[in-house]
């Protein structure tokens, strides 16, 4: 049985319980891990609450020299690492391998800034002393938890880790109850290069009653959360009257807009891999995609045509070319609930062109062909709700007025794109879509160069890019006066 990482050791749940990890494409027990509870809660912050000075006073240096032996390990155990995040996330072998090879790209990043951290100096007003001066200092702001989802597990562990430790901040993390494994394995790489125990710990366990505990404790100063609006809602009631520090990354309906001077081709490729890549369960996914009537049907023909090309099956068995891997979905309930989305634009009157159906020969997993539906009215399900799998809704515009405001018809504001070579256009688009991140002629994809979050419904604050940093540090004022 796998354990948890508490205060630099393996350990069981206090209580004794455990719960088993399965693998969605076949139903069969990969493992069992802790049941983490309020009493693991409380051990992993007051573990990091008495870390928090030394690493907090460790050079900058030293603290990017142990990310970087922490990633070393990491790369030398990459084939082991895919494999194990394939069997309980679902995702293919190459999306896996994506995964892990993003999240080393993100660590790195944040272990180059780690000795690049910047205060200013303030020029102040000579009236109280002509030789006064501020200095703005940035200090860590404390013991720091981050709330990780199913779908990109480790990614979205990265997203948090590294800026934490860069900064000087000892974090827990707690990942979803049903992606425990990869996360365990790599938190213990990460320690075992030498990071002080309670730096970096990790706790498994249901997020009603552990994630609870561990938001609402008064030691903790730092909350950042990947997870759907509701739990985001959750989230703010809880440490928000605490004045934490906090981040939400939520759910999206991101829009994808494609102009008729567009480059045809790469538009396809970009629907394809940015609605269906890990089954369409991603926040960051292409949910609407509107076509200028000029285009339409060619486009529609053509993208129905590749993703016809897309064969369900256990991630770890390769598709014979020129069909493509496509990984279950992650579990019964999430496939029920695309299912029941789907059947309610269906009923009011929308004509899916492939898919929408459990494929046969696999009914141990909880596969589903990926599929494009045309026709859809604006008050069904696949489009007034986010949906997380392999669902497309396809629909005509006549101008890119039209097509931004349908794009800003959502209560969400995640992502968006705008495949076109027009300026002018791209240029509106930038200006009047309602989003945190504007692709233009690109796939949907977030860049740990470039800050990522959302507006509206898609929740506060920005992982990713130098800016997150800010949300770990805290400017501390100082003002310094008659020193001669």
């Amino acid at each position: 049985m796998a354990q948890m990482f508490i205060n630099g050791e393996w350990v069981n749940a206090l209580s004794g319980r455990s719960y088993e990890v399965k693998n969605p494409a076949n139903g069969e027990i990969i493992d069992s891990v802790p049941l983490g509870d309020a009493g693991e809660a409380r051990a992993v912050v007051e573990a990091a609450t008495a870390a928090f000075s030394g690493w907090a006073g460790t050079a900058p240096d030293k603290r990017a020299e142990i990310m970087q032996a922490g990633i070393a390990k990491v790369k030398e155990n990459l084939p082991e690492l895919a494999a194990l995040l394939t069997k309980e996330q679902g995702k293919p072998l190459l999306e896996a391998n994506g995964e892990l090879h993003h999240f080393l790209h993100g660590m790195e990043f944040y272990a180059g800034l780690a000795s690049k951290i910047r205060g200013a100096l303030a020029p102040l007003p000579p009236a109280m002393n002509p030789k006064s001066y501020g200095v703005i200092m940035p200090q860590p702001v404390g013991v720091s938890v981050g709330i990780v989802p199913w779908n990109f597990p480790i990614t979205l562990m990265g997203t948090k880790v590294g800026p934490a430790l860069a900064a000087g901040c000892p974090i827990i993390i707690k990942p979803a109850s049903t992606t425990p494994l990869t996360t365990l394995r790599i938190i213990g790489l990460l320690n075992e290069a030498g990071l002080p125990p309670g730096v970096l710990q990790c706790v498994t366990g249901p997020g009603g009653s552990l994630g609870h505990e561990l938001i609402s404790h008064p030691q903790v100063r730092r909350v950042a959360l990947t997870g759907s609006s509701a739990t985001g809602e959750r989230v703010m009631q809880v440490a928000g009257p605490q004045f934490k520090r906090i981040t939400l990354e939520l759910g999206g309906s991101d829009p994808m807009i494609v102009c008729p001077d567009a480059d045809m081709a790469k538009a396809v490729n970009g629907a394809m891999i940015g609605r269906y890549w890990n089954a369409g369960q991603a926040c960051l996914a292409v949910k609407r995609l509107y076509l200028f009537a000029g285009i339409y049907d060619e486009f529609v023909e053509t993208l129905v045509s590749k993703v016809k090309r897309y064969e369900p099956g256990d991630g770890l068995t390769k598709a014979e070319k020129p069909m493509i891997r496509m990984g279950p979905l992650h579990t019964e309930s999430q496939r029920v609930e695309v299912e029941e989305q789907l059947a309610d634009a269906l009923g009011k009157g929308a004509e899916v062109l492939t898919g929408g159906t459990r494929p046969e020969g696999l009914e141990k997993g909880y596969f589903f062909n990926p599929a494009v539906v045309v026709n859809v009215p604006e008050e069904s399900r696949l489009v007034t709700e986010e949906v997380f799998g392999p669902v497309l809704p396809v629909f005509k515009v006549s101008s890119l007025d039209e097509a931004i405001a349908k794009a800003n018809a959502s209560p969400w504001g995640l992502g968006a794109s705008i495949w076109t070579n027009n300026m002018k256009w791209a240029n509106q688009a930038a200006r009047e879509v309602e989003s945190g991140m504007l692709w233009v002629n690109q796939i949907h994809y977030g860049y740990d160069e470039m800050p990522f979050g959302g507006v509206k419904a898609s929740g506060i604050g920005r992982e990713h890019g130098p800016e997150a940093l800010d949300y770990y540090l805290e400017p501390k004022s100082v003002v310094f006066g008659g020193l001669d």
